[in-house]
């Protein structure tokens, strides 16, 4: 089982926020103080039309439009990339020794394929979950049952 010890830094990530957290307390009665937010503004990822089809100038002629997906991917590992930066100027002052990672599960792959080795090394568990909606008092109970699971 993975312990919520004093200092551990508990990251809740989907592809538009991020919340960093920290236990100051212990395993058996977890607070979280929040660190940090960050939210991404995916507004600029947004296509001006939407997928599909759409009218050309001349008679019965349609072009086709970029698949909105490809957006939402490009989005998501920008802010994954931005995420592991943060994390990694994080870590290299020493603000935190081991950390926990909760994100959606596309936003946690790519994330976990953008973390600097030094992060890496100090990732003991991740929660593949949406929690970023949770209040930080559900956050406490929720995470601290996730990990109590492993």
């Amino acid at each position: 089982m993975i312990e919520l010890k004093n200092g551990i830094w508990i990251v809740v990530a989907d592809q538009e926020k991020a919340l960093f957290l920290r236990n100051i307390t212990d395993h058996q009665d977890p607070n979280f103080e929040v660190i940090r937010k960050e939210e991404f503004d995916s507004e600029a990822f947004r296509p001006e039309t939407e997928a599909g089809r759409r009218a050309d100038k001349g008679p019965n002629q349609k072009s086709a439009v970029n698949d909105a997906d490809a957006w939402h991917d490009l989005a998501r590992d920008t802010f994954a990339r931005d995420l592991a930066e943060i994390l990694y100027r994080q870590a290299h002052k020493g603000a935190f020794k081991r950390i926990v990672i909760a994100a959606a599960p596309d936003v946690l792959g790519a994330l976990r394929d953008e973390l600097h080795k030094e992060v890496a090394e100090r990732v003991v568990a991740e929660i593949p979950k949406t929690l970023t909606n949770h209040p930080v008092d559900q956050l406490e109970k929720v995470v601290k049952a996730e990990l109590e699971a492993m």
